[in-house]
């Protein structure tokens, strides 16, 4: 891990106007409010388009997989054109999608409104960072930088109690409506911000750009159409095969041997002393690398808890966006606080300390939560769950984030922020997809089990439903959908039962493998630096 020259370690004499800040943080917020309002308004949009509820995760895919895909190409316009211009830039373009978000008249229109969010996003994200190190040094950088975490976890606090009311009682599009109107405020705000000078002798590697780029969508389309296109072998609605194949792992697989080659060629290119698309420099040490590693996985569960509360609570219990936010809120105020107060520790408890314990903590709360849930999601025992996952995960995300930034140079800020912004934004594509894909793979592989073992559902009434498109439905939906068969009363209360026991019995598994995946990212977490601010490094 570098030292000689930090992030945060240009000392000032006169403390910074906060005020700044508050353009910066807002910048975060509506980035993370948008993405965190999707769940929320999954109810709404599915009766809205007709759609199932993973077209509407297609939504949080589609502007994870830009963010992620172009954040390196923002961190080089970040760095050629200014940090303030472009982020001041990109905030209008958010504006403009946020107005194609309100009024999307279909599924697809609101997809691809999320995707120029997300090409927003992905110079926003860089600029942050950059922003931050230009306005703010030293031990208040450090404050910045928690600051930062907090509007992101604030954000969401907030998205799941706007958009839990508004959807309730007015509609989901007035949540996206609030957007536009923040936005305009971040420009106004944009001009208390120090002005800076962009670089124009920086390069931007385009063939890194299209490598890096292709292999991160391909990842995230390939994940998000798992269950759609088939894990191995490819179904009805796989666009093409390769040899009965389906394309989702061959998409992944494409994307994992694009990706290396992205790194092949960035070593290549910095070898001949050109500029790269991202220097490798962010990432030259074991503990860096682990910071990322750490990074990918608590953001990906998140995704993964985020996606599985709302479909559970909205779909298959058919309430209230409303009611969503009000089990969702003790988890995103824990997570709000934890990224705010987590900073306090960084003098008592090294990284790999607070790292480890955060996936412990995560470990617990997701073992504990497959064990207690049942079909009210606000019991106790859950709330207590998310409690404890949401301490966790607070805590790792600003940690992570501050091991990163600190260990680079002030030059390479914006190269800090893409890594971040990658990092964040594909693990939680990836999150996502692989939520909806493992939740709704369980529930069919549980409910073809029962079907098969239950004498009273007999193959001629089981063929007058389409079983090759299970997913999570209420048992409202399920009545509807068995009233236009020759089901006997017998029959139909027994179809309610299976529906209900295999969805949770498949929310219950599901948690079980998210918690496997937390207690193997505790493994990158013992690989975090074992030293505290001002101690000498560890060889």
């Amino acid at each position: 891990m570098s030292t000689g020259a930090e992030l945060n370690a240009e000392p000032t004499d006169v403390a910074a106007s906060w005020i700044p800040m508050i353009a910066i943080a807002l910048g975060q917020a509506i980035m993370s409010f948008n993405v965190a309002s999707l769940p929320v308004a999954m109810g709404g949009m599915v009766n809205s388009f007709g759609v199932p509820p993973t077209v509407v995760a297609s939504g949080i895919v589609a502007y994870s997989m830009i963010v992620a895909g172009f954040v390196m190409l923002g961190a080089k316009l970040v760095q050629r054109y200014g940090a303030l211009w472009v982020f001041r830039t990109a905030v209008v373009v958010f504006c403009i999608s946020q107005v194609l978000m309100t009024f999307s008249p279909n599924a697809t229109t609101m997809i691809l409104a999320q995707a120029l969010c997300g090409a927003a996003g992905a110079v926003i994200v860089p600029s942050l960072v950059a922003l931050i190190a230009e306005n703010y040094h030293g031990a208040q950088q450090a404050t910045a930088l928690g600051a930062l975490g907090s509007a992101r976890a604030g954000a969401g606090v907030l998205a799941f109690l706007i958009g839990g009311i508004l959807g309730t009682y007015i509609g989901w599009r007035p949540v996206f409506g609030i957007l536009i109107v923040v936005s305009a405020l971040v420009v106004l705000l944009s001009f208390r911000l120090k002005p800076d000078k962009g670089r124009p002798t920086v390069e931007i590697d385009m063939v890194g750009v299209v490598l890096a780029a292709t292999a991160i969508i391909l990842i995230s389309f390939g994940f998000n159409n798992l269950n759609g296109w088939g894990v191995m072998l490819a179904t009805a609605n796989a666009p093409f095969n390769v040899l009965g194949l389906s394309p989702a792992p061959l998409f992944i697989v494409i994307g994992i041997v694009l990706g290396q080659t992205f790194l092949l060629w960035t070593r290549r290119r910095e070898a001949a002393n050109r500029t790269p698309l991202l220097p490798l420099s962010v990432l030259e040490s074991q503990q860096e690398r682990a910071a990322v590693y750490a990074m990918f996985a608590v953001v990906a569960l998140e995704a993964a808890l985020n996606f599985t509360v709302p479909l559970y609570i909205q779909i298959v219990q058919g309430r209230s966006p409303l009611a969503t936010a009000v089990a969702m809120l003790p988890f995103n105020l824990t997570v709000f606080f934890a990224a705010m107060f987590i900073v306090r520790f960084y003098d008592r408890f090294t990284p790999r300390q607070i790292g480890s314990f955060g996936f412990v903590l995560c470990s617990i709360a997701l073992l504990w939560l497959a064990f207690v849930v049942r079909n009210d999601w606000s019991s106790v025992p859950v709330l207590v769950g998310l409690v404890l996952f949401g301490i966790g995960q607070g805590s790792l995300v600003t940690l992570l984030f501050n091991v990163l930034v600190t260990a680079s140079p002030k030059e390479l800020a914006g190269d800090v922020g893409s890594l971040r912004g990658t990092t964040n934004n594909l693990a939680a594509a990836v999150g996502t997809a692989v939520a909806g894909a493992l939740l709704v793979g369980l529930l069919s592989s549980i409910v073809v089990r029962q079907l098969a073992e239950n004498p009273t559902l007999p193959i001629e009434i089981q063929s007058q439903v389409n079983l090759d498109s299970i997913t999570f439905v209420s048992n409202d939906q399920l009545e509807g959908i068995i009233a236009a068969t020759t089901a006997t009363p017998e029959q139909k209360a027994e179809a309610l039962r299976i529906n209900t026991e295999a969805r949770l019995l498949a929310l219950k598994i599901g948690l079980l493998i998210m918690a496997g995946l937390a207690v193997l990212s505790i493994v990158p977490a013992l690989r975090l630096p074992g030293y505290k601010p001002g101690e000498i490094p560890e060889p």
